[in-house]
């Protein structure tokens, strides 16, 4: 097994192991592992020593900014104050001055559990998680004294305890196993009567050799259990954090997962008995007799060594650690394959799906169903809302710039962004203007790779700048010169003051701008063309079609190819005169995909080349061949903007995730893709496939885009705002298809 060790950052501590209860469904007690029998009653002094140490050098040796240390059992409280308080003392000691936060918690049954307890608890920032099962019935299914006795009231001392202003903080939540015998909603409802921070449902362990409890025989009861847990607390506006929920939303979204039990994130957990002896993660005592078992201690071994244990690196390979069914399943992503334990059968050990994977799927499809258009950024189903979300997100960067400058910005940087908070207030739509400009985001994020180096200031003030021209402010700004002396203002132009150091800048009120140097002061009377003023030269961006076509700002070499220089007056006019011809084509073919590419592009630069380009920011500007004849600008108009909104929207919604993990065979050329590049492709060659159907031509790229999107069907890569995107891109096909068979004409 290769790749990079993966070092423990949450270890469980086994205190004590004896319980107060018998508990029927109890991994530890009932299961066919009965190593506990061998083992000390109470953690040994030596052990705490050694595992306190090992701790230590662990977290130094990786560097690690916190660690996770757990309380655990059989029930851990029975250990007693004292040998608690030395099991603190211990730890803490061993990470003072590290560097590394302790992060201490417990997981108790909750019947020992008194102020005596969380007074020490609190000295320590231990944090105290409480098992219960739902209301008295649901919880006395399993969860009583050897004499059959109710465990329900005690527990609920517990909790009421524990949600004592004083203790409060201490409060990590419920976890609650379920039963699918009891009923979802009162165990949920009973939960949350508590007002707990946290929820976490368990399923119990089971294994192929030991299938779960099905009363009805059904293969998704556990997921039909959940799921009506699911419409409860999200009918409710999902009032606490139900971890397995929040997993699989996440994991829908692109996200990680948040718990053990589903993602293919690795493990980090390992396990100190009282004896000292290290074992892997206690739930595979529910597997075969010594399955946890790893044949090291504390005292002779580090966790290093533990953490290069085969049956521990089994489950750090995430999607080569599934079995060949899971990993051919487009929910692996989610399920992960489900708990490592979970997989176990007698024939071929861990090399199964999850005993509970009917269960997973019908979850996490059913999740899916139910929250398919919430949680999504509005862009996927509404894409007039992308330009406000790249604006919101170009806002974004400009304040986090600003905090992380912290004042290294020095004086100009200071007087610059005070004058934009007035133009702010003044004009917040002049502001908003330049902001939306498709470079400004790339010259922020230039200054982060920078952050306190000077210049910053010199950015912000052309920004700052052209927001004061455009909403014709009375106010002057300072705005410094590029390396060639000029001042270019974002989606106006490019001022050549000539010699005489600063420049300010004052809008005149009737659409000129008054500009003053240390040599003197002029008057530019209109700056939507070119002009010469008693040496002082003011290169307009020129425009056409209602969009900008700019070879003057600086910016413009963030398309990410060899731009064009300033064009002369005969040849700006023949490359504007092609891009309306294209425009017009484009609009003949597929009216509604030229409106919204019209509506998107606001800026134009010319680019040497034949294919147009696409800057990894700035939605709303495209590099355009200099060259070419109208059909072949139309095409490049028409594949630029999908290019160029694709990466828009990756910008605000994560479409897919862990992109290479599977290659697929394109069906152009041949070659194997990771799903990113077949989105792509399929997206570009349908906008491509309705032009050529508006203009009569064949169906060659529709074929392409329909069989890119059938091996994206069950991509296990696709979020649930991928499946919404590849699914719009399948309507835009198949209204092509009504169009060939006559229903209806060409809508873009």
């Amino acid at each position: 097994m290769t790749g990079p060790l993966v070092p423990f950052r949450e270890i469980v501590l086994k205190v004590h192991s004896r319980c107060d209860l018998a508990c029927d469904h109890c991994y530890v007690y009932e299961h066919v592992d009965q190593s506990w029998r061998t083992r000390p009653k109470a953690i040994t002094d030596e052990a705490v020593s050694w595992t306190a140490r090992r701790l230590a050098e662990h977290a130094e040796t990786h560097a690690l900014p916190s660690v996770t240390v757990i309380l655990h059992g059989g029930e851990p409280l029975l250990a007693g104050p004292a040998r608690l308080r030395r099991v603190c003392e211990e730890l803490a000691g061993a990470l003072a001055g590290s560097g590394t936060r302790l992060d201490l918690r417990i997981h108790t049954n909750g019947l020992q559990l008194s102020a005596r307890y969380l007074d020490l608890f609190a000295e320590f920032g231990v944090r105290v998680g409480i098992s219960l099962d739902g209301d008295k019935a649901a919880n006395d299914r399993h969860r009583r004294f050897a004499d059959g006795r109710s465990s329900h009231p005690l527990v609920l001392r517990a909790v009421g305890l524990l949600r004592e202003e004083r203790y409060r903080q201490l409060d990590l939540g419920l976890l609650c196993t379920v039963d699918v015998r009891n009923d979802p909603v009162a165990v949920y409802d009973a939960l949350m009567e508590l007002r707990p921070p946290r929820i976490d449902f368990l399923l119990p362990h089971a294994t192929w050799a030991q299938p779960p409890v099905r009363p009805d025989g059904s293969p998704t009861a556990y997921a039909d259990w959940l799921l009506a847990v699911f419409d409860r607390w999200d009918e409710q506006g999902r009032p606490v954090p139900v971890r397995l929920f929040e997993s699989v939303l996440s994991t829908l979204g692109g996200g990680p997962a948040l718990t053990e039990s589903l993602g293919l994130a690795p493990t980090d957990l390992v396990v100190v008995e009282t004896d000292g002896t290290l074992e892997q993660v206690d739930s595979l005592k529910s597997a075969y007799e010594g399955a946890a078992a790893t044949g090291f201690d504390v005292r002779r071994h580090a966790f290093d060594e533990v953490a290069g244990h085969p049956g521990v690196r089994a489950r750090q390979l995430g999607l080569a650690g599934v079995s060949g069914e899971c990993r051919r399943c487009p929910l692996v992503r989610s399920c992960g394959g489900g708990l490592y334990t979970h997989r176990y059968g007698e024939d071929g050990g861990f090399d199964h799906r999850s005993v509970y994977c009917e269960d997973l799927a019908a979850l996490i499809r059913g999740v899916e169903d139910r929250t398919a258009t919430r949680g999504v950024p509005a862009a996927l189903i509404e894409p007039e809302a992308l330009a406000a979300e790249q604006l919101e997100l170009t806002r974004m960067v400009l304040a986090e710039l600003n905090g992380a400058l912290g004042g290294r910005g020095g004086e100009e940087w200071a007087e610059v962004w005070e004058l934009a908070g007035e133009v702010e207030r003044r004009r917040p739509e002049a502001l908003d203007g330049v902001l939306a400009h498709p470079y400004a985001r790339g010259w922020l994020l230039g200054c982060w790779e920078g952050a306190g180096r000077g210049g910053e200031a010199f950015g912000l003030a052309r920004y700052v700048g052209a927001a004061v021209v455009r909403g014709g402010l009375d106010l002057a700004v300072r705005v410094p010169r590029t390396g060639e002396g000029a001042v270019a203002l974002p989606g106006l132009g490019e001022l050549d003051p000539g010699a005489g150091g600063a420049v300010v800048l004052r809008p005149t009120g009737d659409g000129g701008l008054l500009v003053r140097t240390g040599a003197g002061e002029w008057r530019i009377p209109r700056l939507d063309v070119d002009g010469w003023v008693d040496g002082v030269r003011w290169r307009a961006v020129r425009s056409g079609g209602g969009r900008a076509l700019d070879d003057v700002d600086p910016g413009r070499g963030a398309v990410g190819a060899a731009v064009a220089g300033r064009l002369g007056a005969a040849e700006a006019a023949g490359w504007a005169a092609r891009l309306g011809a294209a425009w017009g084509l484009l609009r003949d073919a597929v009216p509604g995909a030229a409106a919204e590419a019209a509506a998107a592009l606001t800026v134009l630069t010319p680019v040497r080349g034949t294919e147009p380009a696409v800057g990894r920011h700035g939605y709303g500007a495209l590099g355009v061949p200099l060259e070419g004849e109208p059909e072949a600008l139309a095409r490049a108009l028409l594949t630029g903007f999908r290019r160029a909104r694709l990466r828009a929207l990756l910008d605000v919604a994560d479409l897919y995730a862990m992109d290479g993990g599977w290659l697929r065979r394109a069906p152009w050329g041949g070659a194997r893709l990771p799903v990113s590049a077949l989105l792509a492709g399929a997206y570009e060659r349908a906008g491509l496939a309705a032009y050529e159907a508006g203009r009569g031509g064949g169906g060659g790229y529709r074929e392409q885009a329909e069989r890119a999107l059938d091996l994206l069907e069950g991509a296990a890569e696709l979020t649930t705002g991928g499946k919404l995107f590849a699914e719009g891109v399948r309507k835009e096909l198949h209204g092509m298809r009504e169009v060939s068979n006559g229903v209806r004409t060409v809508a873009g």
